[in-house]
């Protein structure tokens, strides 16, 4: 018998037994888990996911299916096509899955209407994630859901461009000075220095790495000091020439305008690797950490973690599932098979071991910033990065003023 089977073997007899002591109290139904206020059933699981590609489908589906014959629970996972969708779908049946991917910005509307559990205090390696994806997840101090993976910004760099510049491994930029002189020496009439989306997802780091964010301790501080010193930064350098967004070079996206070779350098996460080893196996290109701004290093992560629904009548095994589902040695594997890099530390050496070339990207956990968990949240940053699209011809200070007035607005109700 494995240590999961035994585990969960002696949560079954515990379960019995409470139940049975309740029953013989009070007559109650003992539908209670043994963790806290968790309910418990012969229920099988059902898992929802939002895949990127058969890769992703595949590698979780064998692991639900490695958990589900450890622990004699059945388990089915399904794959949405338009997850948002199919999860508020689940919730008004009163029917949802029991286990879901759920992103920081939906996770604040579904805890205040009540669709989904906060489990995060159960878990038993709830100390292993990183601080800042915790954080992700936390609405009103209360830790929600286990994050799943994540994902940060990284400075990719075409190593073909860069030799051509005369530039070498010591060229690296470290400082914006440092950037923009790069940018100018690898800018040609074939292709920019470097390109990113029109989007505070990418531009967000200039912000972060001048001591800007777009809202500290509960207060909006959009309009600081230092995000205008990086719109203003970003804007001189796109003006020049030197930068570009993505569109303006006839690219989708920034890992679209690297595969394309119309930049030399882009800002991109780490699902860029997955992309050009597919699509443009043949471009050799070197990740580093993001330059260092005014007050340091910065960058932003992506995450999602493993929501639980608030109607699953089988939250106790759903739990157990979730700490399978965010071992280390389970991590890693959803790692090598589909790319994205463990939430857990005491995964980061095995992983970086593995995967040299992509180091700078969880390096830059230890400082990356992340989208502010607010209701309302989405369509503020939408407004803003409407903005954005116009920053070579706009005011810094006016667009981050009303970028300002939109949050204090949302952050007011």
């Amino acid at each position: 018998m494995t240590r999961k089977q035994t585990r969960l073997r002696w949560r079954a007899l515990a379960l019995l037994l409470v139940s049975a002591l309740v029953l013989a109290a009070c007559g109650d139904d003992g539908s209670e888990g043994g963790d806290g206020d968790l309910t418990s059933s012969d229920d099988p699981i059902t898992v929802l996911i939002g895949s990127s590609g058969d890769a992703e489908t595949n590698a979780v589906k064998e692991a639900v299916a490695a958990w589900s014959a450890e622990s004699g629970v059945q388990a089915e996972v399904l794959v949405a096509t338009d997850l948002g969708q199919e999860l508020a779908q689940g919730f008004a049946s009163g029917e949802p899955a029991d286990l879901f991917y759920m992103s920081p910005d939906q996770l604040v509307g579904f805890a205040a209407n009540g669709s989904v559990k906060a489990y995060g205090k159960y878990l038993d390696n709830k100390d292993d994630f990183y601080e800042a994806l915790v954080n992700n997840f936390t609405v009103d101090g209360e830790f929600y859901c286990a994050p799943k993976d994540f994902s940060t910004l990284a400075l990719i760099i075409n190593d073909a461009m860069w030799e051509e510049a005369g530039l070498t491994a010591d060229d690296y930029p470290t400082t914006w000075e440092e950037l923009t002189d790069v940018a100018r020496k690898v800018t040609t009439d074939d292709h920019v220095g470097l390109a990113f989306g029109a989007e505070w997802q990418r531009i967000g780091v200039f912000m972060a790495e001048a001591g800007g964010a777009l809202v500290e301790n509960g207060n909006a501080v959009a309009n600081s000091d230092a995000n205008v010193q990086a719109l203003q930064y970003v804007k001189d350098a796109l003006n020049e020439g030197i930068f570009a967004y993505a569109a303006d070079i006839d690219a989708g996206w920034g890992g679209d305008a690297f595969g394309k070779q119309v930049a030399a350098m882009v800002i991109e996460g780490n699902w860029i690797t997955g992309f050009m080893r597919n699509d443009h196996p043949d471009i050799s290109y070197t990740v580093v950490e993001l330059p260092a701004g005014p007050a340091g290093k910065g960058t932003l992560q992506y995450t999602n973690c493993w929501g639980m629904a608030a109607d699953s009548p089988n939250q106790q095994a759903a739990l157990d599932l979730v700490e399978y589902l965010t071992s280390a040695e389970q991590m890693l594997k959803f790692a090598e098979a589909f790319g994205p890099m463990p939430a857990v530390k005491s995964a980061a050496d095995q992983w970086k071991q593995a995967n040299p070339s992509m180091v700078a990207f969880l390096d830059g956990a230890e400082y990356a910033q992340w989208q502010p968990v607010v209701a309302g949240i989405g369509d503020v940053i939408g407004d803003f990065n409407a903005q954005l699209g116009q920053l070579k011809t706009a005011d810094p200070k006016a667009i981050l003023d009303q970028v300002q007035s939109n949050l204090e607005a949302i952050l007011s109700e």
